[in-house]
């Protein structure tokens, strides 16, 4: 196996794409952009994080086997990047979600924030401080 980040895409399914929208922008500072459906399905349709489909590789992902988080259910969590987890994590009441568990310590891989959207998806927060 190459030493290369495995994940290029990722998706998290919404019921409410307007409110996940309004939670998303407000934690992160960021702006979502409508994503043309290329199958042109009205059943379909996305929001995109910036980013760059050139750049490959970015992201990283591990097995995880962590108390009170249940398997299957679709129970994958993406992380996202951050200089300090605390900042975005104080945001994410007043967006709507939830703070699962407050930032914490891993060790020499930094810090993490677990929190719920407003959709009920379990998300990281991830930093070095």
């Amino acid at each position: 196996m190459k030493v290369e980040n495995p994940v290029v895409w990722f998706e998290i399914y919404v019921d409410d794409l307007q409110r996940a929208k309004v939670f998303y922008e407000t934690v992160f500072h960021t702006e979502l952009t409508e994503l043309v459906n290329p199958a042109d399905d009205s059943a379909i349709k996305m929001l995109s994080f910036p980013g760059n489909m050139e750049t490959k590789g970015r992201a990283s992902g591990a097995l995880v086997k962590m108390e009170g988080v249940q398997a299957g259910r679709n129970s994958t969590i993406v992380y996202f990047s951050s200089h300090d987890c605390r900042v975005e994590e104080d945001r994410v009441a007043g967006a709507g979600g939830k703070v699962v568990r407050s930032k914490i310590s891993i060790g020499e891989y930094g810090f993490i924030s677990l929190v719920a959207d407003t959709e009920g998806n379990m998300i990281g927060i991830h930093s070095m401080d």
